[in-house]
């Protein structure tokens, strides 16, 4: 014997509907995608991010490694996903400038800056050099300066 096959006919209800409507709003503010944009934000992604924020090219690998690094630590790194992904994020655009040219690492905690010698700061004040550091020859201040 064959048992009967019964159809059954869907119908949406309306709590169904809004189960649905609900479910779609909380996958659609989930962060599965920053997570992914975060995880394929590597040294040189941040270092293209970082030129292109600043206006420069050359900037030390090293440098936006510790750099990256400090963000991370400080939970920026999907924003910096984000950032380099065409987002507008004005104040973490300006985080990032502000940490190349003054050497400060954007982790409060830190216990050093990120670097100090080459940062853009001293590019942009030519007329000055790192404190501590000798700006030519022994003797060079006893010549004038050239024009």
């Amino acid at each position: 014997m064959s048992s009967p096959t019964t159809t059954q006919s869907v119908t949406l209800t309306r709590r169904g509907l809004l189960c649905a409507t609900s479910a779609m709003t909380a996958l659609a503010l989930a962060p599965w995608p920053t997570l992914a944009l975060a995880a394929d934000l590597d040294v040189d992604a941040f270092l293209a991010l970082s030129e292109k924020q600043v206006g420069q090219s050359g900037l030390s690998k090293d440098i936006a490694s510790a750099m990256l690094n400090a963000y991370t630590t400080v939970g920026k790194r999907d924003a910096l996903a984000a950032l380099a992904a065409g987002s507008n994020d004005a104040d973490l655009a300006n985080s990032i400038v502000a940490s190349w040219y003054t050497g400060e690492s954007p982790d409060p905690d830190a216990p050093h800056a990120l670097d100090y010698t080459d940062i853009l700061l001293w590019d942009a004040m030519d007329y000055s050099k790192p404190m501590g550091y000798c700006g030519g020859a022994t003797g060079y201040w006893a010549e004038p300066p050239e024009a």
